[in-house]
């Protein structure tokens, strides 16, 4: 791509963009620039159309008759094949089922099984949580059982697989860096030692082409709420290879999953094919609204899709380091667009500060913490022209004088995006019990190392689920207190917070040791 870009050059890439017809298959609200369908895709009339005739005519009108003369029971094959196109996948090897953490736990549980001899789990480090956790809770369930951590235990991934590994789980794309690995490869990898792999696409499927097949992968599972556009709470897939179908036994063994689901047997006899992985009655509407999300998939060509990604997060990352490069913003991602998916992530010590100041202004990404911003790039709805405007409200928010002034606490030093984003955002402070004090001032910046005062009687300290997320590292709240003897009356409060604790972290500042200084 050219070192220098302007409105004219992108609109013409607009203009020749094959795909840009689909946009108009989409609901995008007014003035707004919608840069997170890598969380949750937009919606279409396709959806409220499968909708509206499920609801309305079949079930409103056909009662439980619909579960035949409307499809219900076999949607989830009937989808799983219309969506195994896009991944690469041959008819009777995908469903559509339940939810990703589900179909985790049970693909962890079949792959395991088959490889009785075996006790070793590997994943990364980096991977998305629930992964880390359903293979936590898998391995919890079976004695001896080994969770080996890329990052944690071995650099990479390819050091942690030897013979003794039963099981790979393992992200196609990075949910937060947008890192691509090699299918092929790591497959040829896992099964050169005699271990499986289950391959995690929630990052990928409907975002660029997928060959399952062709590398002869074993396992995958994924959502269909982000670049599918299934909306929120879609069900999820799984598809495995149909060499592994007789011997494959996953421990959910709902009546869905039964061989003779309607004899209704006292013993449980798994399936033939791909339905012995589903477990219990699926929902319906939600099954309706991906068809209609799936619908419009018949008219794309993956490859124009990935044609495309590659060029608008080329063109963002792009303008972004041409136009607000001198604002402390980092690539945290691949720079080469065949190493990444369809998202693009920078690195921003006030990266939370940053994303909410462009929510506000109608640019929609998504953060992740400590300091990633993140940019999901739809090929199907997003253009080049989105692009640009994304980046000209970006320039216009890290543009202004940073802080330069001596008396400036440290971590001070940064631009200006307005009171809202300060501590009111980040802390808050209540007086029950008729307490007298004031709240600390919002335009008392919080960060690393920060110490802030306020005047108070009897002060709680809660601190929200937002700092939760941000801050893993200490926050000392200095608070003044009346009545207290001595010349400087005041005690310390220190939280340490990691991203994955849990939320309403709460603290009532008198059950707190106090510390005279």
């Amino acid at each position: 791509m050219r070192a220098t870009i302007d409105l004219a050059a992108v609109e013409a890439m607009d203009a020749a963009d094959p795909l840009r017809a689909m946009r108009d298959r989409f609901i995008l609200p007014e003035g707004v620039i919608y840069l997170d369908g890598n969380s949750l895709g937009a919606a279409a009339p396709a959806v409220f159309n499968e909708l509206q005739k499920a609801a309305t005519q079949e079930w409103a009108q056909d009662l439980i008759r619909a579960w035949n003369t409307a499809g219900w029971f076999d949607m989830p094959v009937a989808l799983g094949d219309q969506l195994g196109r896009l991944i690469g996948a041959a008819s009777g090897q995908t469903v559509v089922c339940d939810t990703t953490s589900i179909n985790i736990y049970k693909v962890l549980h079949a792959a395991l099984g088959m490889r009785p001899n075996r006790s070793v789990i590997v994943a990364e480090g980096d991977s998305f949580p629930t992964d880390l956790y359903m293979a936590e809770g898998v391995a919890s369930t079976r004695p001896g059982t080994v969770l080996r951590l890329e990052g944690v235990d071995a650099p990479t991934i390819e050091e942690l697989i030897d013979e003794r590994v039963a099981v790979i789980l393992v992200n196609h794309v990075n949910y937060k860096t947008g890192q691509l690995r090699d299918m092929a490869a790591l497959t040829c990898k896992a099964h050169q030692v005699g271990a499986l792999i289950i391959w995690d696409l929630c990052h990928t499927a409907g975002a660029l082409p997928v060959e399952l097949d062709a590398a002869n992968a074993d396992f995958a599972i994924g959502c269909t709420y982000k670049y599918l556009n299934g909306g929120p709470g879609a069900p999820a897939f799984i598809y495995a290879a149909k060499r592994h179908h007789d011997d494959v036994h996953q421990p959910l063994s709902g009546w869905w999953g039964h061989a003779r689901p309607f004899a209704f047997e006292q013993s449980y006899t798994a399936g033939s094919g791909i339905r012995r992985f589903l477990c219990g009655t699926q929902p319906v509407l939600s099954m309706r609204a991906l068809k209609g999300a799936l619908d419009i998939w018949d008219d794309v060509d993956m490859a124009a899709v990935r044609k495309k990604s590659i060029a608008l997060t080329d063109l963002f990352i792009q303008l972004v380091e041409a136009r607000c490069g001198a604002y402390g913003l980092e690539l945290e991602g691949p720079r080469d667009g065949n190493a990444r998916g369809s998202q693009v992530s920078f690195l921003h010590p006030h990266g939370y500060q940053v994303m909410r100041a462009l929510i506000e202004r109608g640019v929609i990404g998504d953060f992740r913490a400590p300091y990633t911003i993140r940019f999901g790039f739809t090929p199907l709805y997003v253009g080049y022209r989105d692009v640009w405007e994304a980046v000209e409200v970006l320039e216009d928010i890290l543009r202004p004088e940073l802080r330069q002034s001596k008396k400036s606490k440290p971590g001070a030093d940064r631009p200006q995006f307005g009171k809202q984003h300060d501590l009111e955002h980040l802390l808050q402070i209540g007086r029950p019990r008729g307490a007298t004090g004031a709240a600390l001032q919002a335009d008392d910046a919080l960060d690393r190392g920060d110490v802030v005062e306020a005047p108070a009687a009897e002060i709680v300290l809660e601190i929200d689920q937002l700092l939760g997320q941000l801050i893993e590292h200490p926050v000392a709240l200095r608070i003044a207190i009346d009545g207290l003897p001595g010349d400087q009356d005041f005690f310390i409060f220190t939280a340490r917070l990691s991203p994955v604790r849990a939320p309403g972290i709460g603290a009532d500042v008198e059950s707190v040791a106090r510390q005279k200084q």
